[in-house]
């Protein structure tokens, strides 16, 4: 599986996991999940670097890192999304040729698939509605979306109030819904504010 070959490249020239079992833990436990997140957003090749970086970072800060239960998953998604910034317009890039083509050109790396596969014809609406989003909005709601944490986490993981993640995640949804109406979505609209969890 090309998951697992990954993972094994990114412990073997990252860090030495060995020394620190507590953080192999943490790498064992979220690293699928930070890397699914990132190849949806920027695409494989970029989202297996990104999260090879974030797992680095965070190793190399893992000394200062906040032990409570329940920390390392907003903690990790913050660091993914500060790397993220600097590849916006890779983002920005494969949401547009997405809405053209629908080619799925944000691969998952193995992440949990929605119940129910797109379209192209869905995938290509989803995209546009996405691509539409202001940057902190479409952040907010795809940590929600596809990182799956709760308002409570993201704001950890953005350092901003939970209001806002709040006020932020209900905007998106709200253009994200508005936007599949004006493209025609029809009956599988609902379908599609699964997938972003409208």
């Amino acid at each position: 599986m090309r998951r697992r070959a990954g993972v094994r490249k990114v412990r073997e020239v990252s860090f030495p996991l060995a020394r620190e079992p507590a953080f192999e833990a943490v790498f064992e436990r979220h690293f699928e999940d930070v890397c699914g997140f990132l190849c949806r957003r920027v695409g494989r090749d970029l989202g297996e670097e990104l999260a090879a970086e974030t797992f680095a970072r965070a190793f190399a800060s893992w000394s200062r890192y906040d032990v409570r239960p329940g920390a390392a998953r907003p903690w990790l998604f913050g660091i993914a999304a500060n790397l993220l910034r600097a590849h916006r317009r890779t983002e920005a890039r494969a949401l547009r040729a997405l809405a053209r083509t629908g080619t799925e050109m944000l691969a998952s790396s193995g992440e949990r698939q929605p119940e129910r596969l797109l379209t192209r014809a869905e995938t290509r609406r989803l995209a546009r509605a996405l691509a539409g989003l202001r940057v902190r909005d479409r952040d907010v709601l795809l940590l929600a979306a596809w990182a799956e944490l709760s308002s409570q986490e993201i704001a950890a993981a953005l350092e901003i109030p939970a209001g806002t993640v709040r006020s932020r995640l209900s905007r998106a949804r709200r253009q994200v819904r508005a936007a599949l109406a004006r493209d025609g979505a029809g009956p599988d609209r609902i379908a599609l504010e699964e997938v972003v969890g409208g």
